[in-house]
């Protein structure tokens, strides 16, 4: 895989365009490879894959902060976040084979030293804490990592009894497939570690219906043969997929080729993210239009916020009235509570509600996502 990170090496922008995008690249850098980018159309200055990876000026609006979520808060030791009861998270890699402009751990590749350092660590702190059933992998990208890198941490997280799940977050089905096709090593190693009765799952991230090459499907179903589930999450994006009718054709044709749509996530409200991000209640509305032109197996994805105090799932509206619920709560006790809101049509994040009902979590924080 050849990665590019210089610009001007694409050979696509006169000096002054270049020199207002190398701005934005010193602040949020730029990462990608020739087969993506073999994707863009270079005519269409609009084009999604190009939105998607090549920098743009409007990423350098003031707006929201680089840990959206308050990872932070979670973060046991380097590298390992416990914040949902059953499940335990390990930031394996601080790279990726290309940097999603949306990206909302990007201070991963700016300024922090958030990966995972020492796994043995890790390893007894899973081992210690038996309600983990499940394991994600994410990063950066874990199928970044060598094979052998990536079987060592599967292979210790397998001699764990109680973790019967281990799921692998990655965007490299999208960003380079080649890197599965090419490697029958990866192959069988991931059939070796998936078991009737302990899953490996792999949670890819298409956001668009145009990168699903035939290559990227083709790795896909060489996944799918190694007995590994595949699931689909992925941000709702402004100028990217949030039309219903592009939204619905991608939904449609994960369905098609048995990736299961996971997640639609919101867009969180990271640095730089403002020119990528839909209010809550339109993204709500063009998620359900989409979803009354597919088939129940394509519409299985939730609409959900990552926010700091859990996962919630926007529910519906009526009136001048929101309906929320969290899906999985920071706090157990809070998980499935409902929530009943105030309807703001320029809402973009949990947070820029207000409350009708008094039944909130104690701790919920409130914080404004306006310039750092």
């Amino acid at each position: 895989m050849e990665c590019i990170t210089n610009l001007k090496k694409l050979g696509k922008f006169n000096d002054a365009e270049l020199a207002e995008l190398e701005k934005v690249a010193d602040v949020y850098p730029f990462y990608a490879n020739e087969y993506y980018l073999s994707l863009i159309d270079w005519n269409d200055p609009n084009d999604p894959i190009r939105q998607i990876v090549v920098p743009h000026p409007k990423e350098l609006e003031k707006w929201g902060r680089l840990d959206p979520s308050d990872e932070h808060k979670y973060t046991i030791m380097q590298g390992l976040e416990h914040k949902y009861n059953t499940t335990a998270l390990l930031l394996v890699s601080d790279k990726c084979a290309g940097i999603c402009r949306y990206c909302f751990r990007k201070r991963v590749f700016m300024r922090s030293r958030e990966c995972l350092q020492d796994l043995s660590a890790a390893m007894d702190y899973i081992s210690a804490h038996t309600e983990i059933t499940n394991v994600l992998l994410t990063g950066g990208d874990p199928l970044i990592l060598p094979t052998e890198r990536l079987e060592e941490i599967i292979g210790k997280l397998r001699q764990i009894d109680h973790v019967r799940i281990i799921r692998i977050g990655t965007r490299m089905p999208v960003y380079y497939p080649y890197r599965i096709t090419k490697d029958a090593r990866l192959l069988k190693m991931l059939e070796k570690y998936t078991t009737p009765r302990s899953k490996i799952y792999m949670m890819t991230h298409f956001v668009h219906p145009r990168e699903l090459t035939d290559i990227a499907v083709e790795a896909c179903h060489l996944i799918q043969k190694t007995g590994v589930r595949m699931t689909n999450q992925f941000p709702l994006l402004k100028g990217i997929n949030d039309n219903p009718d592009v939204l619905a054709n991608l939904l449609q044709e994960l369905s098609f080729c048995g990736v299961i749509p996971y997640y639609i996530f919101q867009c969180r409200p990271a640095s730089g993210n403002k020119a990528y991000t839909v209010p809550l209640e339109t993204g709500y509305d063009i998620i359900e239009l989409a979803k009354s032109k597919v088939s129940g197996l394509a519409k299985r994805a939730r609409f959900v916020m990552s926010h700091s105090t859990g996962k919630i799932e926007f529910i519906g509206k009526a009136g001048d009235l929101v309906f929320m619920k969290y899906h999985r709560a920071a706090n157990d006790a809070d998980s499935g509570k409902f929530l009943v809101l105030r309807s703001n049509p320029d809402a973009c994040w949990f947070d820029d509600y207000q409350e009708i009902t008094a039944d909130y979590p104690a701790n919920m924080p409130y914080r404004s996502y306006g310039p750092e």
